[in-house]
């Protein structure tokens, strides 16, 4: 049995960006969803992975507008105008090593932690998307340090706490997802513009994935096409 309820409520952290802002277009036009609220750094209740005290205070302001059966976490970072993904065991530096650690994987841990209450215990979903490149045993090419890096500790951060909620929220799945390479700016520098699928297209797929979510799919990481991914 799927968790999804009908109806169900969303919340998408990340909203600004280009996957979240479409999963909100998608949510919005979906006759299940009764309501779906989007947050980001400069929303109403903004969150803001560099300050980590907005976590909790975004989830305490938007717990009124819970539960939530689905939450769905898009932020992450693979450059910035400062640095690009390390090609070359050389290029490593600290600072670099310590934001993608904060915004990949601190930040979103800390999500769990806090946005874990706005959701119903009843039948929920809580995803939180994640890279391929992020797994250890499918590491082939090496290369870009911090985001494969910052990626593997966010997986085994949502496997440790989903052997947890099966305990604690056993109708609840949390999960890692891949979305294949959008055309979005993280993969503009990457050919994601000739590469990359639209990003309603990947969230149309991710989405697919998302409502056949069952409770044993719990500590899953899984790409858009459904595929059971290793960590």
């Amino acid at each position: 049995m799927t968790l999804l309820p009908n109806p169900f409520s969303a919340l998408v952290i990340g909203s600004s960006g280009t996957i979240g802002g479409a999963f909100i277009e998608l949510l919005e036009n979906n006759p299940l969803c009764s309501s779906v609220v989007g947050i980001h750094r400069h929303s109403e209740h903004s969150i803001d992975y560099q300050k980590p005290d907005s976590i909790e205070a975004c989830a305490a302001a938007l717990s009124q507008k819970s539960p939530f059966q689905l939450i769905i976490n898009t932020i992450g970072v693979l450059h910035s105008s400062d640095w690009m993904p390390e090609k070359r065991l050389d290029d490593l530096n600290p600072e670099q090593l310590m934001e993608l650690m904060t915004i990949n994987a601190i930040g979103p841990a800390l999500t769990i932690r806090h946005f874990s209450k706005l959701l119903d215990p009843k039948n929920s979903i809580m995803v939180t998307i994640s890279a391929k490149v992020g797994s250890i045993k499918d590491n082939r090419l090496g290369g870009w340090y911090s985001y494969r890096a910052s990626k593997a500790a966010l997986n085994m951060l949502i496997k440790t706490a989903s052997i947890e909620w099966g305990r604690t929220k056993p109708n609840t799945a949390l999960i890692a997802m891949h979305p294949g390479t959008v055309n979005s700016r993280l993969s503009k520098p990457f050919r994601g513009e000739q590469i990359g699928r639209p990003a309603h297209d990947a969230v149309a797929d991710m989405f697919r994935v998302i409502e056949s979510l069952k409770k044993e799919d719990s500590g899953s990481f899984i790409s858009y096409s459904g595929e059971k991914l290793p960590w």
